[in-house]
């Protein structure tokens, strides 16, 4: 018989909140979703609850993965209203976010608007990265539209190695995790913002990634809550901007660059994608969507260029079939751009991550 909405309400009967009440008589749990043996669910909290909250998102979601035919559980706590009473102003916090433990750097992909290329982009840049021989990881915080476990080939779900982390998903010797893994590749994701957030920091911080010389972070597009949340919730080392050339893509990542700037995260540089088309019968180049405006953007805003990406079948095809141009045929021209890229990056990096020189006087 089919997982119902009742047995979760049911299973839930005996966790109890902090004031005495069943989870399940509170109303509190809202937007279950359940698809093949997938559960997601929300608790619904006032902000000033979150700690006291944990330890019963914590029992309900153990108590759901117990569930027979439950094979995976993800519950998160939403802050959908405000609280009762108005709280006073705070100061500026001035404390550094929490480090991942093992994780070195970790690069955030960004791009303002959608249909760029930036998940093929993160991919092939996170390859690129290992082919230097660094240890890499890759989190897929897009939640409505998961890329990289198609990207990567990747199927099946994450195994607990504890009880609450996961071993994230490995393939071409990178580290996978996405909420793609958790749900049905037709499931809808209705999810408000502060679930979009919970569910982001359980992927970062719920994970057993390991050593990791770089995390790059696959963000959604646009400027809203997942990219906030990488930015405020994580020591974020820089950022990559990825745009068409454009006019109409180049706007929106002029304000990709501008909220890392106002949250301080510094940018590593601009990636011009889909920068020309190269037929391959009469070998002719046309500029599809422009030539050269990002590159010109990066100049006017004082921003490093990393270089183009042609637009080209054999990078659809690899990335459509799960094969990454840079994983499977690394000699290629567009594999050299993908890793000339991600050598840019990484230099960037070491040299902001070493010492200045000692001057000694003797």
């Amino acid at each position: 018989m089919a997982l119902q909405d009742s047995d979760i309400l049911k299973a839930l009967e005996s966790i109890a909140l902090p004031d005495g009440k069943s989870l399940s008589a509170s109303g509190r749990l809202t937007g279950v979703v359940i698809t093949a043996g997938k559960v997601t669910c929300a608790i619904a909290i006032d902000p000033p609850e979150a700690a006291t909250m944990e330890p019963v998102r914590a029992a309900a979601e153990a108590k759901i993965r117990a569930l027979p035919g439950v094979t995976s559980a993800l519950v998160g706590l939403t802050a959908d209203k405000a609280p009762s009473k108005p709280a006073p102003p705070q100061p500026r916090a001035t404390s550094k976010p929490a480090a991942l433990p093992g994780v070195k750097h970790i690069i955030a992909v960004a791009s303002g608007k959608g249909g760029v290329g930036k998940s093929t982009t993160s991919c092939n840049l996170a390859l690129g990265l290992a082919a230097l021989g660094l240890k890499v990881g890759i989190l897929d915080a897009d939640i409505y539209g998961p890329s990289q476990p198609r990207l990567f080939g990747l199927r099946g779900k994450p195994r607990m190695v504890g009880p609450r982390m996961l071993e994230p998903m490995e393939r071409y010797g990178v580290k996978v995790m996405s909420i793609g893994f958790l749900i049905d590749d037709d499931a809808a994701m209705i999810w408000r913002g502060p679930m979009v957030i919970s569910a982001i920091s359980q992927m970062l911080r719920e994970v057993a990634w390991g050593e990791l010389d770089a995390l790059v972070v696959d963000l959604p597009p646009g400027t809203g809550d997942a990219q906030l949340t990488i930015a405020q919730q994580t020591p974020t080392s820089g950022a990559v901007i990825v745009s068409t050339p454009q006019d109409l893509a180049l706007i929106d990542a002029r304000r990709g660059i501008a909220m890392f700037q106002k949250v301080d995260v510094p940018l590593l540089g601009v990636i011009e994608n889909m920068s020309s088309f190269c037929c391959p019968n009469c070998g002719h180049i046309s500029p599809i969507f422009g030539h050269g405006g990002a590159r010109a953007e990066a100049e006017k805003l004082g921003v490093p260029f990393l270089g183009e990406i042609p637009l080209d079948m054999n990078i659809r095809e690899t990335s459509d079939e799960g094969r990454p141009v840079v994983a499977t045929d690394p000699d290629s021209h567009h594999a050299k751009i993908y890793k000339d890229i991600a050598a840019k990056v990484w230099a960037s990096l070491d040299k902001a991550a070493k010492p200045a020189p000692r001057i000694v006087i003797e």
